[in-house]
């Protein structure tokens, strides 16, 4: 059981703190977190918010506590030894526990941003470490140690305390995180850029090279962190097998889309960005993970597929070589239109509106004798598949509507006929405009 250190009891902070001189390090103390705030601040002043250092809201980063915990140490390191240092002693404690959980939390908000647990996690966490601040301050810490290595059990012919396996634990996730965190930078920096309008590279090796990364980092962390926590690896050799057993038997699916994801990036095949149709869903590829690719159709629904559909089944890419995409839509004209002259003014109209492209050039073409009129089929060719095709649909049909209006040409509407019902081998049989049959013939005898 290790000393209780002078003033580390809770009689002691309190008799520390109840002095005049606490006033001129209280002052001391706001200084501090005042100008740590401010250089954090000034430091993440026009910086993309979000990050590990700065956070959301700069204060709520790990920059802040650590730049205060530093002001503080230098404050508590040029005072005269004469003078009293209760708050700052107790600032140190406070400092480091709020670095720690800042570190963690946003450490596990980057290495998985879309996560719901990380909020439960970040509670628990908060807890955890400001109970143990309060166990040390208060004097009891080493009391609760003592209890915790008194408690012990056999496994597999060794002695374990309990002490030693919540020490395994918090080594473990100290590993983690910091693997965690260098997975995160790493990945940030690659895939930097790779968003923005105009970006020039190859998204899928960057992606390929982040995934694989990320993953080999894990491995080697959680090696780390199971010698840390005193599992020795030869167990591993058990639960390879239990793997292999497992992956044999149920979890084949599962590997056939991990290898299936990177076979998609390393080939590049399929590319982030890609419009493309599968199993009838149209949409945009937006992230190729190790697991499943994720496509976002133009109305704003998300399909998550897994990698091994993308491999197996047919996939309509229409940007794999080209960009460009042709669309079409369908107008009738009267029977007595000039088509000759009105072609060569439709294409005109086509080719000015802002999407349409001129290369291939919009073409008119005469496709049908329709009962009503001349169907006209009016096809065009865009470069950004991206943002749709109904809108550039809908401007061509407006700009073919303005200029059939204009040169006045008709539009024929369906015209109903009316079809006269005649029987094979009997004299016509005259319809009157009600559209009564009347039979020739003698009239009837009056009634009686």
């Amino acid at each position: 059981m290790s000393p209780v250190l002078p003033g580390h009891t809770l009689a002691g902070w309190v008799e520390g703190l109840w002095q005049l001189a606490s006033l001129a390090e209280l002052a001391l103390l706001a200084a501090c977190v005042g100008a740590a705030g401010g250089l954090a601040w000034l430091l993440g002043h026009n910086r993309r918010r979000g990050g590990i250092w700065f956070g959301q809201r700069v204060v709520d980063g790990v920059l802040f506590p650590l730049l205060a915990l530093g002001a503080v140490l230098l404050v508590r390191l040029l005072m005269p030894a004469d003078l009293p240092r209760a708050v700052l002693n107790l600032a140190v404690p406070v400092l480091l526990s709020l670095c720690a959980i800042r570190v963690a939390v946003r450490v596990l908000q980057a290495a998985f941003p879309q996560s719901p647990l990380v909020r439960l996690v970040e509670r628990w966490l908060s807890w955890l470490v400001w109970l143990c601040l309060v166990l040390w301050l208060t004097g009891l810490l080493p009391l609760v140690v003592a209890e915790l290595e008194a408690i012990t059990w056999t496994v597999g012919g060794s002695q374990v305390s309990l002490r030693s396996v919540i020490e395994g634990a918090l080594s473990a996730v100290v590993v983690l995180v910091a693997v965690l965190w260098l997975s995160a930078a790493i990945e940030s920096r690659l895939l930097a850029g790779v968003s923005e309008a105009g970006f020039v590279g190859n998204v899928s090796l960057r992606k390929i090279a982040a995934n694989a990364t990320r993953a080999l980092l894990l491995v080697v962390g959680l090696l780390f962190a199971l010698s840390a926590a005193g599992i020795p690896l030869t167990a591993l050799s058990v639960l390879g097998g239990a793997i292999g057993v497992g992956i044999g038997l149920g979890l084949q699916k599962l590997a056939a889309n991990y290898v299936s994801g990177f076979v998609l990036l390393a080939e590049g095949s399929l590319r982030i960005g890609d419009m493309v149709v599968v199993d009838g869903f149209e949409g945009r590829i937006t992230d190729i993970s190790t697991r499943y690719t994720v496509i976002r159709a133009l109305n704003g629904r998300e399909s998550i597929v897994p990698n091994e559909m993308m491999i197996t089944q047919r996939v309509v890419s229409m940007t794999m070589s080209d960009t460009r995409i042709n669309g079409t839509t369908v107008v009738q004209v009267a029977y007595d239109t000039d088509v000759d002259a009105l072609i060569p003014q439709l294409v005109a109209v086509v080719a000015a509106i802002d999407r349409v492209i001129t290369d291939p050039a919009p073409a008119v073409t005469l496709t049908d004798f329709a009962a009503n009129g001349l169907e006209l089929t009016i096809s065009f060719w865009i470069r950004d598949p991206h943002n749709g095709l109904g809108a550039v649909r809908s401007a061509v049909n407006l700009a073919v509507l303005r200029t059939l209006n204009a040169l006045d040409v008709e539009i024929p509407y369906p015209q109903q006929v009316q079809r006269e019902p005649r029987v094979k081998g009997a004299p016509a049989v005259p319809l009157s405009p009600a559209g009564a049959i009347f039979v020739s013939g003698p009239p009837a005898p009056p009634a009686a």
